[in-house]
C-alpha cells in the first residue's frame, strides 16, 4: 500500500448492508477513481449480523485501498464515523452512508467546493426520495427546532454526508463525548464552510435502520448537546403552574366565603392535582435526560471498540483489536 497520505479519505459506516453494499462500492470506486487523486475508503463494519463483513473483506482483496475497521458490537452510527474520521489519514475526509441514499456521484462537488477555500463542505437535501411525508416532515420540524433553541448554526436538511478538512478533522478527533451529534460538532467547531446540494435517494436496498424510536433518541442527543433551553422551559412550567395554583386557592377561598352552602366538585381538585403531576413528572424527566448524559460521560468509557482491523499495518493508530479507543 502506497505509504503517502492519500488525498481524500471516505469513511462509511456499515450495519447489515449486505444486498445493497455491493453497488455501493461498485458506484464509489468508479466516482473517486474519477477524480484523479489518491484516496482510501475507510468501511466501519459496526456489528453487522449478515454477510456484510464478508463482502467488504472481498472489496479490500481486490483493492488495497479499502480498508476495513470492524467493532465487536454495534456502538451505533455516530460511533462508526467516529471511529472512520479517527483513522482516516487523507487530507480531506468524506463522510457518507453506504445504503445508497448518499449518491457516491455528488463526492467531486463536495471536493470541488474544498478546494475553492471551504473546510467544511455539507451537503443539503434539496429533495428526499423514497421517504414518507411523516418522515420529511418530522424531519424538517426538527432541524428548523433545532435552530430556533441554540447558538450553533446547524443547517436545515443537512444530515452527516459532508467533507471535513484535516484541520477541522484534527479538532473533532479532540471531541470525545459520549453521545454524539456528528452533524452539530462539525458545525460548532467553526471554519469556512460551505454548502452544496443534491437529491437524497431511496436506499438501495432493504429498510432504513433509523426507524421513530432511533430517531427519536437521536433528536434527544442533538437537543441535550447543544442547548440547556429545555431546562429553562422547566423552570417556566413551574412557574406557570406556581401562578395557576395561587389563582386556584384564591377561587376556593372565595367560594368558602362568600357561598358557604356550594358543594365542592371533585373534578376541580382532581385537575389540579394531575396538572401538578404532569408538570413535575416532565420536569423530573427533562433533568433526566441532562443528568444521564453527565453519568455517561464522567465512567469515560471508550466510544468503540474495534476487534478487527485491516489494512491499518503500520499506522499510528495501529491494527490490533481495541485500536482507536480514546
Amino acid at each position: 500500500m502506497n505509504a503517502e497520505r492519500p488525498v481524500l479519505s471516505v469513511v462509511g459506516p456499515v450495519h447489515n448492508e449486505e444486498k445493497g453494499i455491493t453497488e455501493f462500492h461498485k458506484r464509489l470506486m468508479a466516482a473517486l477513481t474519477g477524480l484523479g487523486v489518491d484516496f482510501e475508503v475507510i468501511y466501519v463494519d459496526d456489528g453487522s449480523r449478515d454477510g456484510t463483513g464478508e463482502l467488504l473483506r472481498r472489496f479490500r482483496e481486490a483493492d488495497p485501498r479499502v480498508r476495513i475497521l470492524q467493532f465487536s458490537r454495534n456502538f451505533g452510527h455516530q460511533m462508526a464515523i467516529t471511529a472512520g474520521m479517527d483513522h482516516a489519514r487523507g487530507r480531506a475526509c468524506i463522510v457518507m452512508d453506504t445504503d445508497g441514499q448518499d449518491p457516491p456521484e455528488v463526492i467531486g462537488r463536495l471536493v470541488e467546493a474544498w478546494k475553492g477555500g471551504a473546510q467544511v463542505v455539507y451537503a443539503v437535501r434539496s429533495k428526499r426520495e423514497g421517504e414518507t411525508l411523516f418522515k420529511k416532515l418530522t424531519a424538517a420540524v426538527f432541524y428548523r427546532f433545532m435552530q430556533s433553541i441554540t447558538h450553533v448554526d446547524i443547517p436545515p436538511d443537512a444530515g452527516d454526508f459532508r467533507l471535513l478538512d484535516e484541520a477541522v478533522l484534527k479538532v473533532m478527533r479532540d471531541l470525545r463525548e459520549t453521545h454524539r451529534y456528528v452533524r452539530g460538532l462539525t458545525s460548532w467547531v467553526g471554519f469556512r464552510q460551505t454548502r452544496v446540494e443534491y437529491v437524497r435517494l431511496a436506499r438501495l436496498e432493504g429498510e432504513t435502520h433509523y426507524p421513530l424510536m432511533k430517531m427519536l433518541r437521536f433528536a434527544i442527543d442533538g437537543v441535550t448537546s447543544f442547548s440547556h433551553i429545555p431546562l429553562r422551559w422547566v423552570t417556566l412550567a413551574g412557574s406557570v403552574s406556581f401562578v395557576l395554583s395561587v389563582l386556584a386557592g384564591l377561587w376556593v377561598l372565595q367560594v368558602k366565603l362568600f357561598n358557604p352552602g356550594a358543594v365542592q366538585g371533585w373534578t376541580s381538585m382532581m385537575a389540579v392535582v394531575l396538572f401538578l403531576g404532569s408538570i413535575q413528572l416532565i420536569s423530573l424527566g427533562v433533568m433526566g435526560e441532562y443528568l444521564g448524559r453527565i453519568f455517561d460521560e464522567v465512567k469515560r468509557r471508550p466510544l468503540y471498540i474495534v476487534s478487527r482491523a485491516e489494512g491499518f499495518e503500520g499506522d499510528a493508530a495501529g491494527g490490533a483489536p481495541g485500536a482507536g479507543l480514546r
